[in-house]
């Protein structure tokens, strides 16, 4: 049994970038999707594909790197955790790298980066954050 599998994924994603791959395949969820999509929506994964095969689903994640081979994704990590949820008002939300960067936030709105919450004026749990 895993008891964070955010940190798993950002864990898979992680090591697959170390490693060069083209892409990572990790055990599927409804967050992880909701994460994924927010990856791609703001130009830091490729595209990623939902698999359902049997009882469980599983993610194929196309990684994307720069025109020379360098990684798009710089630093992933987990911000709030199953022991210590960290949650956030829209004016507290953390700004990663002065902006360039950003945090993924689930909200009552869905899961968004810090960018959409602030155009929308909500706060929720920040998962993690992405460089």
């Amino acid at each position: 049994m895993m008891t964070d599998p955010i940190a798993d994924l950002l864990t898979r994603i992680r090591n697959a970038l170390r490693n060069r791959a083209a892409t990572c395949t990790v055990p599927g969820s409804g967050v992880k999707v909701r994460i994924l999509d927010v990856l791609k929506r703001e130009g830091y994964i490729q595209n990623f594909d939902v698999h359902s095969d049997g009882p469980r689903s599983t993610v194929l994640i196309t990684l994307k790197y720069g025109p020379e081979g360098e990684q798009v994704i710089t630093d992933l990590q987990r911000y709030s955790k199953p022991g210590c949820r960290r949650y956030r008002g829209v004016e507290d939300l953390p700004r990663v790298r002065g902006g360039l960067g950003i945090a993924v936030v689930s909200t009552n709105q869905g899961v968004l980066s810090d960018r959409e919450c602030r155009e929308k004026r909500v706060g929720g749990e920040v998962l993690c954050t992405v460089e």
